[in-house]
């Protein structure tokens, strides 16, 4: 997947001058098969090994060694459209106040996304600020302090760098429905979304103890509805695993967070 992604960000496919950008994968695998194959193949991209402490710390990794005065994180899996620099790029010349933007997100294959355990980020109307596709300028990156790594897991990272941003910035994030990516809809067994839970359920904590106010009850109340809809949406659609894995959630998730949110065990 991070081959095909990289071969189409070359700049005879991006159409974008060469000298004007510097494409950075920053890994945190644990074995030396991507950097072999970053090395090995494409001269052009700079690779560098990852800090291990999480995707928040990752991206904040290849920004570090960035040299460009805008960002553009890419999640290693997506194919990014042909003209998705020169989109970000006309944005940027254009609405010279907005200081980061976010591009669409589209599943490889629309049929299977509604499939039982089927999970893929959809991006077509903005509001997400999802980091597979995201633009951000250096100074605001580095005003809010880059990605948060407290986070240690994929999900909130992205959610809190938008809540920063908003603070810190006066003109909105602006969505650009012709930065275009596809992202692969995948498929997970219940064990693993079950086994996924603990974790899931800190870096949510994490998110709750940093932006929202409320009373223990009332976010017990809120997080028990909100899983309990999921559940019966599943059930009604005939997603079966699926609906195992939200009454696991019902069960397990949310005692998990109102426990880590009480404790601060995170």
């Amino acid at each position: 997947m991070l081959n095909k992604c990289l071969n189409l960000l070359h700049h005879t496919i991006q159409q974008f001058p060469e000298v004007d950008y510097e494409v950075i994968v920053s890994d945190d695998s644990a074995d030396s098969e991507t950097e072999q194959l970053v090395k090995n193949t494409y001269s052009w991209i700079h690779w560098y090994k990852g800090p291990m402490r999480g995707p928040a710390a990752n991206r904040n990794n290849g920004a570090h060694h960035a040299k460009s005065n805008w960002f553009v994180f890419l999640d290693d899996d997506v194919l990014p459209d042909s003209n998705l620099l020169v989109e970000y790029t006309k944005a940027i010349n254009k609405y010279t106040e907005v200081e980061a933007f976010e591009g669409s997100i589209y599943p490889d294959n629309w049929q299977l996304i509604n499939n039982d355990m089927a999970e893929c980020p959809v991006n077509i109307d903005g509001a997400c600020f999802w980091s597979a596709n995201i633009c951000i300028k250096k100074t605001l990156f580095t005003r809010i302090g880059g990605f948060d790594e407290d986070y240690l897991e994929a999900a909130q990272e992205d959610q809190q760098m938008k809540i920063n941003i908003e603070k810190n910035t006066v003109a909105p994030i602006m969505f650009l429905p012709e930065c275009k990516v596809i992202h692969p809809v995948r498929f997970f067994t219940v064990i693993q979304r079950i086994k996924k839970i603990k974790n899931a359920s800190k870096n949510y904590s994490i998110f709750v103890k940093k932006n929202i106010n409320s009373s223990l009850k009332l976010f017990f109340i809120s997080q028990w509805k909100f899983h309990f809809i999921v559940f019966i949406k599943h059930i009604l659609s005939g997603r079966i695993k699926s609906s195992i894995v939200s009454l696991a959630w019902i069960l397990y998730g949310v005692p998990l967070n109102v426990y880590y949110v009480s404790k601060g065990k995170i």
